[in-house]
């Protein structure tokens, strides 16, 4: 599977971007100019799959809080531009927020595939809560001989997808309002292809790593070929590649180049799965993850993450920078290019240090994240969502 295209609107700093992504994207920008807002809004394309949307923006605070509200509604004289409501929005454009995405590649949609959904606020009369998010609109269309072909759309409450013969039938599943038809409707073929694909995507947003964190206990003794976005099975994960797959070639040189002269121990698995550090000064004792500091727990579990058995078919990375010392950029940049031979990677980060060395490992041109007066943007991106450099 392959992403090819992100578009969102009127998400938070985001009033409407376009721009495709690669196997290896790299956005790099300071604090505060949106680069959070466009790595959640692919969290909230995957609640939607799992079913979850309304609830994951209401723990945001509900669309009230999400909604793009920024832009210039004033002249230069400072009265107020007709042009505009006094939300930011221009006049006669409809408040929604919208997430689409785009496939190049995935099985079965040779052609591409693309997704989309619309959510808004429930009309004075309809019965749902003032603030809850409403699904307006979604679509899932393939192309087929370079034509486009619906798979399934929703208007409101109504939706209809094809059948195994590829005849349309309204969908008999009960939608509620703020319930996603991507989730309800994927017991037909397709869009279980759809909806799989995008529940498969594995999100890493920094780690816990304080006492109670999960990295410091040990994993419950089951094979595990992929991180868990807590990294709560981080033990099992390093114990399938010695115990099981037998290959941690690429495990074990990062280390060394992290921390030279230390070796990571991995007992075999018996009740739990766990791993230590064992120290050339200390050589009789293993560190277990409980005594390792924050920066070490980190560093692991990104290696987890990046070098697990089997890796998601998307990985976003978001500022994974985060509590490492600087002499570990350049190893976490080797890792994220050895990553991206195997999985499509996404990384956001305001550290240049470090997308400037996935940039001179892979050739792949960093992005700079900037906003402005109609929000978040990326520099060099054009009105049609292609970098001119590309």
């Amino acid at each position: 599977m392959t992403l090819a295209a992100l578009e969102i609107s009127g998400y938070r700093s985001v009033r409407r971007i376009r721009f495709p992504l690669r196997q290896l994207t790299v956005l790099i920008g300071g604090n505060g100019v949106g680069k959070t807002n466009l790595y959640r809004s692919l969290e909230l394309m995957q609640s939607a799959a799992r079913g979850t949307f309304a609830e994951e923006l209401a723990r945001e605070g509900g669309l009230a809080s999400v909604f793009w509200a920024g832009g210039k509604n004033l002249t230069a004289d400072g009265s107020f531009d007709p042009k505009f409501r006094t939300d930011g929005y221009r006049a006669g454009e409809s408040r929604r927020l919208v997430l689409e995405a785009e496939f190049s590649e995935l099985e079965g949609f040779d052609e591409g595939l693309r997704y989309r959904l619309e959510a808004g606020f429930a009309p004075p009369t309809s019965a749902a809560f003032p603030n809850e998010a409403q699904i307006k609109s979604e679509l899932a269309e393939m192309r087929h001989r370079g034509k486009p072909v619906m798979l399934m759309e929703r208007k409101g409450p109504v939706a209809w997808a094809r059948d195994a013969s590829g005849r349309r039938e309204t969908a008999d599943e009960d939608l509620l309002p703020s319930e996603p038809a991507l989730a309800r409707l994927g017991g037909r073929p397709e869009i279980a292809t759809l909806r799989d694909a995008i529940l498969g995507w594995r999100f890493f947003h920094g780690f816990r790593t304080d006492p109670d964190s999960a990295l410091r206990r040990p994993s419950r003794a089951v094979t595990s070929p992929t991180l868990a976005s807590d990294g709560s099975n981080l033990g099992a994960v390093f114990a399938t590649l010695r115990h099981i797959r037998g290959d941690t070639i690429d495990l074990d040189r990062a280390i060394a180049d992290a921390f030279p002269g230390v070796e990571l121990v991995i007992p075999p698995v018996e009740d739990h799965a766990t791993f230590g550090f064992r120290y050339p000064e200390m050589p009789k004792r293993v560190f277990a993850p409980h005594e390792l500091s924050d920066g070490t727990l980190q560093f692991l579990a990104l290696a987890g993450a990046l070098m697990s058995y089997r890796l998601p078919p998307f990985i976003a990375l978001n500022e994974p920078e985060t509590s490492l010392h600087p002499s570990l950029l350049p190893i976490l940049a080797r890792m994220i290019v050895k990553a991206a031979e195997r999985s499509q990677i996404w990384v956001v980060t305001h550290d240049r240090e470090l997308g400037n060395a996935i940039g001179e490992g892979s050739g792949v041109l960093p992005r700079e994240v900037i906003r402005g007066d109609d929000g978040t943007w990326l520099e060099g991106l054009g009105q049609l969502g292609e970098f001119a450099d590309d």
